[in-house]
């Protein structure tokens, strides 16, 4: 719809000044006509206090009539403001059935947050197996923080016996789209060879992307291995760390 598209492009500030008041006035008018789309993004903007004044009962007015449309993000968010007690009272079991509707649409951030409740028992059942399950549905569609927790699942045993190899190939798709705590993890698994073959050169080269942005134990265990490293292997690693890019998994 146009009038959504336009209200972005004011959200934005692409090819017209950025006005959040200009954006909610292109999304009400479409939100006028039952779009999903434009109401999710009224309650966003409520929400965030975004071109209008912050308002809980406001947002939870537009997620609710996105959600009664199925509408799987606003979904999410009256989860959120269930399991935060914003705008209505603190309800855990709703904020999960909440959370539920829009990860069995395929949202991946619902999936995961899903995922945590399950291995807390926080208003769902207390199951290492749907925890497992829902991780897993988010992970494969690339998100990250899934990918990193379920490489920690597999190494410590959290559930399922420990696989190393598993949380190795885990931390490895998370360690790609720049994650750094699963580029630590997997530069120790490189350098003690847990899961996949020993590889100094490869240890150093993802120790050496942590330590870049602040990782302080990637960076002890970095000048660690450079002692027993040559100079040969150590500039390998540096190339490899300078060539690498991220590579994005897109999350719906």
């Amino acid at each position: 719809m146009a009038q959504i598209r336009i209200g972005g492009l004011y959200a934005d500030g692409d090819g017209v000044p950025q006005s959040y008041g200009e954006a909610m006035n292109w999304f009400r008018k479409a939100a006028d006509q039952g779009n999903a789309r434009a109401q999710f993004n009224i309650g966003t903007l409520f929400y965030n206090g975004q071109g209008t004044p912050r308002s809980y009962p406001e947002a939870l007015k537009w997620f609710n009539l996105a959600a009664d449309q199925g509408h799987p993000s606003a979904l999410f968010s009256l989860g959120d403001m269930f399991a935060q007690g914003q705008g209505v009272l603190k309800n855990e079991v709703e904020a999960s059935a909440k959370y539920r509707l829009a990860a069995e649409q395929g949202h991946a951030g619902a999936q995961f947050t899903l995922a945590l409740r399950s291995a807390k028992g926080q208003g769902v059942e207390k199951s290492d197996a749907e925890a497992i399950r829902w991780a897993k549905l988010a992970a494969n569609q690339g998100h990250v923080l899934a990918q990193y927790n379920l490489g920690i699942i597999y190494s410590n045993g959290n559930g399922v016996a420990p696989d190393d190899t598993e949380a190795a190939r885990w931390y490895e798709l998370a360690a790609q789209q720049g994650y750094v705590l699963a580029q630590s993890s997997l530069g120790l698994q490189y350098s003690a060879g847990r899961g996949v073959s020993r590889d100094p050169v490869r240890a150093l080269m993802w120790l050496n992307l942590a330590a870049a942005r602040g990782d302080k134990r990637a960076a002890t265990v970095r000048d660690e291995i450079t002692l027993t490293m040559t100079p040969v292997e150590i500039a390998e690693a540096r190339k490899l760390s300078g060539a690498w890019k991220p590579k994005a998994q897109p999350t719906p």
